[in-house]
């Protein structure tokens, strides 16, 4: 029956498949191969191309099945190089919307043909390539400039991260060139800041011809504002003064903004932030080292459309600074990696329901939170786990229904007690428990019964796991997709017998440093699960080996 339905159709279905069921389909006939591809295109899976000779084929056919996203690897200013731009404008150019040629080292003249050979592009990655900006004169011809801005006319998203020699004209230039932009990245660049930048000067004075400036990139956003959705100023130096005279520009609607690394940003600068952005749905402060608790309490209050904060290395956030997060009642995606005075217990209460409604929270990071630890009663249970930090009395993690993604690597004080009553999540597709000294088998059996559905499973370094944990765990986890079990000392080669007879949909498996597995028992792994694309084995039985098919 399915084969009787219209090609569109089905591709309309596919594309509701993950990747590897997508990959599956593709198999099935010649009309299912071609609805997959359809599918594969339409959620812009990215494809990365080596620039070498050997691609041209390669390309030709991404042409002919009307690939639109592509990222070239070891771009350079050799013949080979241009022949594969060429190769892209001619055809991949008409329909291209997504072009990713970051760290490589275009030539200007080569990086002009092709843009003009791309004239659907929405998404813009030049990081890294400093090549295209050390002389200053890219595109400063007036009629280049004219041809590239016609083809960037719908260029929606444009990432300059890491870009040492940017300077004021080259910038203007090419922002000129995109009249459309909505997202701009200058993360890592060298942005120059002057007194006086909380006024906003807007004079000839501030212009610099060899460096960027912030007052250059505030005229820039002051002219965009109406249409400037997101921006990326991650690892900048930003100031305080800075941040609120960007925060005040009229008319700046700014949906999701990146602060990572931005050391001395202050909790002030931070809370007036919130009262003039109140329409932020993305807010990245990682690594601001200065911020407080104060922080997340002008979060709180400001940002109630929030949905993704990311706080991670955030070292003066303590339990206090948890209870705000309770008023982001739509949080999607919460990183609060590397906070090392948060025990959980204050997290869990504002994570819990509000009137009976659970949050939509899909994303929780809490790797190297080292404070994170079950209550001191469970340490004495012979009965079994009762409560933990992360399921105090009242409300706790468990009522989290939509989690499909948790990262406890190296939250070290957890045991086997605390992760078997709290982890008990049906929905949960990706899980690390690595670095977890005092994971035994109990633990990861009660880790495969409370989350059935884990496609990606982390267990690096939990080095008290055994076969016979194993054994009784594997048969839980049919949909295992990526599995990393290196450095588990003492796995041996009936583990992977195991895996091998239950985890039917594994592709990916890492048993690095695992002494008593040997090359022969990987070999017949490999041979029984034919599907399986990378084995890392490095130092397996004394041999340094990865087998990629």
């Amino acid at each position: 029956m399915a084969e009787s339905l219209p090609l569109e159709m089905l591709t309309y279905i596919l594309s509701f498949l993950p990747l590897s069921d997508q990959k599956e389909a593709s198999l099935v006939s010649r009309t299912w191969y071609c609805a997959a591809q359809n599918a594969l295109r339409e959620i812009n899976v990215r494809y990365n191309i080596p620039v070498s000779s050997a691609s041209l084929s390669a390309i030709k056919s991404l042409g002919l099945r009307g690939i639109s996203c592509i990222g070239l690897i070891n771009l350079d200013g050799s013949p080979a190089s241009h022949q594969v731009l060429q190769s892209v404008a001619h055809y991949l150019g008409p329909h291209l919307q997504s072009l990713c040629l970051g760290g490589g080292s275009p030539t200007e003249a080569s990086f002009v043909a092709l843009i003009l050979g791309c004239p659907a592009l929405r998404i813009l990655d030049l990081s890294g390539c400093n090549s295209l900006f050390t002389s200053g004169t890219l595109l400063a011809h007036p009629e280049t400039a004219q041809s590239v801005q016609k083809a960037l006319s719908g260029l929606r998203e444009l990432n300059l991260a890491g870009l040492r020699d940017l300077s004021d004209p080259s910038f203007n230039q090419l922002s000129s060139c995109a009249p459309s932009l909505e997202r701009l990245s200058l993360a890592y660049c060298h942005l120059s800041f002057e007194p006086g930048l909380a006024r906003g000067f807007t004079g000839s004075q501030d212009y610099h011809p060899a460096k960027l400036s912030f007052c250059n990139l505030l005229r820039f956003v002051k002219e965009r504002a109406g249409r400037l959705h997101a921006l990326d100023l991650g690892g900048t130096g930003l100031p305080p003064e800075t941040l609120k005279a960007l925060g005040q520009v009229a008319g700046l609607q700014l949906q999701e903004l990146s602060l990572h690394s931005c050391r001395d940003l202050s909790t002030e600068a931070v809370t007036t932030l919130c009262r003039q952005q109140p329409g932020l749905t993305s807010l990245d402060l990682s690594g601001c080292s200065e911020l407080t608790d104060g922080a997340l309490l002008a979060v709180s209050r400001g940002l109630r459309h929030l949905r993704c904060l990311c706080v991670g290395k955030l070292q003066r956030l303590t339990d206090a600074g948890c209870t705000a997060l309770g008023g982001l009642r739509q949080l999607q995606s919460l990183d609060m990696a590397e906070c090392c005075l948060v025990s959980g217990r204050e997290l869990a209460r504002a994570l819990g329901p509000l009137h009976g409604v659970p949050l939509p929270l899909a994303s929780l990071r809490l790797a190297y939170c080292s404070s994170l630890k079950p209550r001191p009663e469970l340490e004495h249970q012979d009965s079994g786990p009762k409560e933990s930090s992360l399921q105090p009395r009242g409300p706790s993690l468990l009522v989290l229904q939509a989690l499909q993604e948790l990262d406890l690597t190296a939250c070290s004080k957890l045991t086997d007690a605390s992760l078997a009553k709290v982890l008990q999540f049906p929905q949960l597709r990706q899980l690390s428990l690595s670095l977890l000294p005092a994971l035994t088998d109990l633990g990861l059996v009660a880790v495969a019964r409370g989350c059935p559905s884990l496609e990606r499973l982390a267990l690096s370094h939990c080095g008290r796991l055994s076969d016979e944990g194993w054994a009784q765990a594997a048969g839980s986890w049919p949909r295992l997709q990526h599995l990393n079990l290196s450095s588990c000392s003492q796995l041996t080669e009936q583990t992977l017998d195991t895996i091998g007879q239950e985890c039917k949909q594994l592709r990916v498996l890492d048993v690095a440093m695992c002494p008593s597995i040997n090359v022969a028992a990987v070999r017949r792994f490999r041979d029984r699960l034919p599907e399986v694309t990378c084995v890392q084995s490095r130092f397996v039985g004394g041999a340094d080996l990865t087998l990629t098919l």
